[in-house]
Parts: structure tokens; C-alpha cells; sequence
């Protein structure tokens, strides 16, 4: 049971939280009194009291919370599968959904027991996808394609990391989507991105700590928010061997137009749509034909 000193700042922070609009109340108040302790979520119980200096500490992570700055700028991190990856200023946030995504091209790449597989993650941010790859099949050599240099700078600190911690190397390029990597073409067994999809008008109805604290250049694709997925597409094709697998995340509204943007090019069966862990509509997938058949 947590002492009544730390669930009383607990319950002022979920009250002052709520009534700034913050979807999860509860669970942000804990993760910032766990950061503040230097300890996990699932340990506050330990922890009889904050000192003066702690207390400060929480109050002030818990009114820069209200104004809608992200848990995770506050904190400097965030999990994303089995990772905890360094985030902030100038880095797209890694959510939950994408964890779907990369799980998708994970399940394949290990269903297929391809020795050393090459995989590329295009639009990289901070790597989640990439180094998760790394992590968990076996043998891949992964490469993480991304093109703002504030970006890199973050996807560099975590794969520096992952490598102290024991996993395989990623390798990093710094270049855009549409041009990346024509030393590979031709010879990837999968691509994935998680690309900008919000389309230009969109904007203003994204929460606030996506609109105003991600870079916006992570978030918008043009007018209708396919512009990148286009680039990712005539990339893939060019990448992929013949049975390479495509794997794009897109929008909860973008069920019908991504796929369209597969079955709109030459060279691809098999495409589909699949939903996250809510149901919504989150990524399409599909196979490179053979086009010497």
C-alpha cells in the first residue's frame, strides 16, 4: 500500500491532471512520482515518503504535465516492447500502436527463419522499430533510415545504448525515405516505417502533445496525408527482394486511401490492412511480386 503521505501527492496529482485534460491521470501522476523517486511504478509502494526537494521536484513535473508538455519530455524516456528508449525535444514520441506494427515484422521475420535478414526502418525517429528488430530475430542486420538530424542525434543515443546493453548493432543512415540505400536494392527481406500520415488540415485536432511538442515535420504529409507513404512505397519496391515483406503504419482514417496507394503500384500482392490492440485501423502490409516471372 502506498503511505499516505506519497498518495496524498498522488491524489492531488490526478485531480490537477483531470482537470487540465489529461487522458490518464492516474497512471501519469504515478509514472512522474516514480521518476522523482528514481524508482519503477510497481515500487511506489516502498516508498514511505518525498522529501522537500522530491516534493518540489513532483509538483513542478505535475503543473508542467497540466500544461500539456509530454510525460515522456518529463521523464526522458519511454518503453516501447522490451526497450526503454531516451526521447525529447526534436524526436517523434514512439506510442503504444506502433508496438503493434513492429510486433507484426518481428512475427513474420521469425516465422520465415531467414538466416541474417536484412531489414530496413524508413521515417526511424528514435529507432523503436529498428532496435527492436535487432532484439528480438535473430541474426538481422537492421538498417534505420532517418532524415532530420535532431532526429539521428536521438536514434544514435539509443542504439548506443542497446549495444552497451549486449543487443546487435543497428545501422544508422541519415537521408530521406524516397532515396535511401541503393546499395540494398534488391536484396531486403522487409521494410517498415512508421511515416508522417497527418494530412495538412488535420492538425488542429490532434492532441496537444503531439501538435505542439512533436516535430511537425514527424507528423504532417500533405494535404491528405499519404505524401510520405508514397515515398515509402517506390522505396520498398526498389528494396525488396521478390516475397519481401512491406510493413506501414498510417491512420485510423487512412483504412482504405494506404492500401489504395498499394494496389495503385505495380508489383505488390497480398496487401492488407490490420488493426491495433483498440481495433482501429493501423498498418497495411504486403509482398513484393516477382516481376521477372
Amino acid at each position: 500500500m502506498v503511505s499516505a503521505e506519497v498518495a496524498q501527492a498522488l491524489r492531488w496529482a490526478a485531480a490537477r491532471l483531470t482537470a487540465a485534460g489529461v487522458d490518464s491521470p492516474q497512471w501519469d501522476a504515478e509514472q512522474l512520482a516514480a521518476h522523482v523517486l528514481g524508482t519503477k511504478k510497481s515500487e511506489l509502494p516502498r516508498h514511505f515518503e518525498l522529501d522537500a526537494a522530491q516534493h518540489s521536484e513532483f509538483v513542478d513535473l505535475v503543473i508542467r504535465r497540466a500544461s500539456r508538455i509530454p510525460l515522456q519530455h518529463l521523464t526522458g524516456s519511454v518503453g516501447f516492447r522490451h526497450l526503454e528508449l531516451a526521447v525529447g525535444a526534436g524526436v517523434f514520441i514512439p506510442r503504444p500502436e506502433t508496438e503493434v506494427v513492429a510486433g507484426f515484422a518481428i512475427d513474420a521475420l521469425n516465422a520465415a527463419g531467414l538466416p541474417g535478414p536484412v531489414v530496413v526502418e524508413l521515417c526511424a525517429g528514435s529507432a523503436a522499430i529498428a532496435l527492436s528488430i535487432a532484439q528480438e530475430v535473430r541474426g538481422a542486420q537492421v538498417h534505420a533510415v532517418e532524415l532530420d538530424e535532431q532526429a539521428l542525434e536521438w536514434a544514435r543515443r539509443n542504439a548506443d545504448a542497446r549495444v552497451r546493453a549486449g543487443d546487435p548493432a543497428v545501422r544508422l543512415h541519415h537521408g530521406e525515405a524516397r532515396g535511401a540505400l541503393p546499395a540494398l536494392d534488391g536484396r531486403v527481406d522487409c521494410v517498415v516505417a512508421n511515416p508522417p500520415y497527418v494530412a495538412e488540415h488535420e492538425l488542429d485536432e490532434v492532441d496537444p502533445e503531439v501538435r505542439d511538442h512533436d516535430p511537425r515535420h514527424a507528423l504532417v504529409a500533405g494535404p491528405d496525408g499519404l505524401d510520405v507513404i508514397h515515398d515509402v512505397v517506390v522505396t520498398a519496391a526498389r528494396l525488396l527482394r521478390p516475397g519481401g515483406l512491406l510493413v506501414i503504419e498510417h491512420s485510423d482514417r487512412q483504412a482504405e486511401t494506404a492500401p489504395a496507394v498499394l494496389a495503385g503500384a505495380s508489383g505488390w500482392r497480398d496487401i492488407a490492412d490490420h488493426p491495433d490492440l483498440t481495433g482501429r485501423p493501423r498498418f497495411v502490409t504486403a509482398l513484393r511480386e516477382d516481376l521477372r516471372a
